[in-house]
């Protein structure tokens, strides 16, 4: 999806669990400013794959999730191959002619997951990193395993006060280990469970301005 003739940008949105590449498509109209340079909006699909905390049914999800404890039973598997797809995708993009540091990576929920686990890792940074509904997965290897030039890349963090899936604890614990490696975050709280909303988007698009001029 591009919002313009030859863009020079592009916008990578990872989707959550049980969802597909077309859940955030709707939001490009809501998100993208008047004045915006031309965006090309990627939406992956993640692979289908059987997810243990659900029984085994098979569902879209970037990595398996083994139970409710997500920030301990982590399938790191499974995380590591969607970097790697990842890495595919801003590959091709630099192919396109679109460099890293014209790129925002973004994603809700294990898709933020991915975005911090893949972002975080590069040895080329992003232009940004969108995390929503989210937490730092692979925290025990991350201060070994981050990219110091990927240390600086800003990073927006949005979360449900009443989120049911992802505790807002969990993501204000990964917002504060985020903190302390030196990462540029802001944290923003609203009242809502493991969604997105109005005031929140409204929230991004103030901050995505000034970084796509």
């Amino acid at each position: 999806m591009e919002t313009g003739s030859l863009p020079r940008h592009a916008v990578i949105w990872l989707h959550g669990l049980g969802a597909d590449g077309h859940d955030f498509e709707p939001i490009v109209p809501e998100l993208v400013g008047r004045q915006w340079p031309p965006l090309r909006f990627i939406f992956p699909h993640a692979p289908v794959r059987p997810i243990t905390v659900n029984g085994g049914m098979r569902m879209r999800g970037w990595y398996d999730i083994g139970g409710v404890d997500i920030a301990h039973k982590q399938d790191g598997p499974g995380i590591r191959a969607s970097i790697a797809a990842i890495e595919q995708l801003i590959a091709r993009e630099n192919a396109r002619g679109i460099p890293a540091e014209r790129i925002i990576l973004a994603g809700f929920s294990q898709g933020g997951a991915i975005t911090l686990a893949a972002g975080l890792r590069r040895n080329e940074p992003l232009l940004a990193m969108i995390a929503l509904s989210t937490y730092l997965p692979l925290h025990e290897t991350f201060p070994a395993e981050a990219a110091k030039p990927s240390l600086s890349v800003p990073i927006f963090m949005g979360h449900g006060k009443h989120d049911p899936v992802v505790p807002e604890s969990l993501g204000a614990m990964s917002r504060d280990w985020l903190k302390a490696a030196g990462c540029p975050v802001d944290w923003h709280s609203y009242p809502m469970p493991h969604s997105v909303c109005a005031e929140e988007i409204r929230d991004l698009r103030a901050w995505m301005e000034p970084r796509l001029k």
